[in-house]
């Protein structure tokens, strides 16, 4: 089982996630009602830490129930949803049982995101939903200065898949876990080789360059 970086900064990212990333947030939860679309069903918050999104999960109409490899993050999810501690690449739950997964800005906290994402398809339910919202693999990382908001500058730094403390802001999350990095090519690919099909892709930032990118996927019928 991999380690759980964020016991250790539990509370503080309980804190951080509310008040300074709060517009942050707000942009990705938007990004998420826009390609999980309304519920019913149960829906897995797959690395879902603290339980951040689950209030705009439930608004859609979904039933979210949460994993995470985290006791400090779970320790605050309880409260909001029922949550399993597990490692998102071996969940404790049968083949095809569900409509939707989402994975909300985890991939860099997983060594080997495309393990996450075929364990995400092993139990979605045929024409099941998956939702990735996650940091630009293109234009945040240990490679990408953006110090500048009008430019990113990206370094050779791209091409590497190893956990990196480095960044521009030390005073952000990355600083304190690190992040692993996975290529937009690798992120693509883990996808289609998982046997779901790629279907919306949308960018987003607070300015003309964005931060974040979503991907929604189905599963085949």
């Amino acid at each position: 089982m991999t380690t759980a970086a964020y016991d250790a900064i539990a509370d503080w990212y309980e804190d951080y996630v509310t008040t300074t990333a709060g517009a942050y947030s707000d942009r990705v939860r938007a990004l998420l009602a826009a390609l999980l679309g309304t519920g019913p069903g149960r829906c897995l918050d797959l690395c879902c830490g603290t339980g951040a999104h689950v209030a705009e999960l439930r608004r859609l109409g979904w039933a979210p129930v949460g994993a995470d490899l985290s006791a400090g993050q779970l320790r605050h999810a309880r409260g909001r949803l029922p949550v399993v501690r597990a490692d998102a690449t071996a969940l404790p739950l049968p083949d095809g049982v569900l409509p939707a997964v989402v994975c909300v800005l985890a991939h860099t906290d997983m060594p080997d995101y495309p393990a996450a994402v075929a364990e995400a398809a092993r139990v979605l339910a045929p024409g099941g939903r998956l939702v990735h919202i996650g940091v630009h693999p293109c234009y945040v990382g240990a490679f990408a200065d953006r110090s500048d908001p009008g430019r990113i500058v990206v370094d050779g730094g791209y091409a590497e898949r190893d956990r990196s403390f480095r960044s521009w802001n030390s005073t952000g999350v990355r600083a304190r876990v690190g992040a692993w990095h996975l290529p937009l090519a690798g992120l693509l690919n883990a996808v289609t080789a998982a046997g779901l099909t790629l279907s919306r892709v949308e960018e987003s930032g607070p300015g003309p360059l964005p931060d974040v990118l979503a991907l929604q996927a189905i599963k085949a019928r």
